[in-house]
C-alpha cells in the first residue's frame, strides 16, 4: 500500500463533499498538473490518503482510499489528464495544520513541506504515522 496527499480548496470540494459521495466516491478531477496526474496513475486501488484542506484552514482534515485506478478525467475533454476515484474514511478527530507539519521535525522532508502547491503528492510510511498519531486517526 502506498500513501498520499490530496489537496481541496473547501470552497471548489470539501471534506462535506467527499463524504457525502459514501461508498460511490468521486473522481478526483480537475487536477491540470502533470506530475500530480503523474502521480494518480501509480496509484492502485486500497492506496490511503489524506484529504487536506487548502487555502483557508490548510489542514488535513481526514482520510481517504483509492477505490478506482487512473481513467480519463470525465470533465477534461483531453486524454492527456487523468484521475482516481477516492472515498472518505475517517474524519479527522484532530486537525493537523500545515504549520503544525512545517514544525514537526520528523515532518521536514514531507512533499507538503517541500512543495505545498503540489495538489497530488505522495506521503511515506513514516510520514504517514506520524500525521495520523497527530490527528488522532487509525494509521
Amino acid at each position: 500500500m502506498h500513501y498520499w496527499l490530496f489537496k481541496s480548496e473547501p470552497a471548489t470540494w470539501s471534506w462535506a463533499d467527499q463524504v457525502a459521495k459514501g461508498a460511490a466516491g468521486e473522481e478526483w478531477d480537475g487536477v491540470r498538473n502533470y506530475q500530480a496526474r503523474n502521480f494518480m496513475r501509480e496509484m492502485a486501488v486500497g492506496d490511503r490518503g489524506f484529504f487536506y484542506h487548502s487555502q483557508t484552514e490548510k489542514a488535513v482534515v481526514g482520510t481517504v482510499e483509492v477505490i478506482a485506478p487512473a481513467h480519463p478525467d470525465s470533465k477534461a475533454g483531453d486524454p492527456r489528464w487523468e484521475c482516481v476515484d477516492i472515498m472518505a474514511l475517517e474524519a479527522a478527530p484532530r486537525l493537523v495544520t500545515l504549520d503544525e507539519i512545517k514544525a514537526d521535525p520528523r515532518l521536514a522532508e514531507m512533499v507538503l513541506v517541500r512543495n505545498s502547491r503540489l495538489s497530488v503528492q505522495p506521503v511515506t510510511p513514516e510520514e504517514w504515522r506520524i500525521v495520523c498519531d497527530l490527528a488522532g486517526l487509525t494509521p
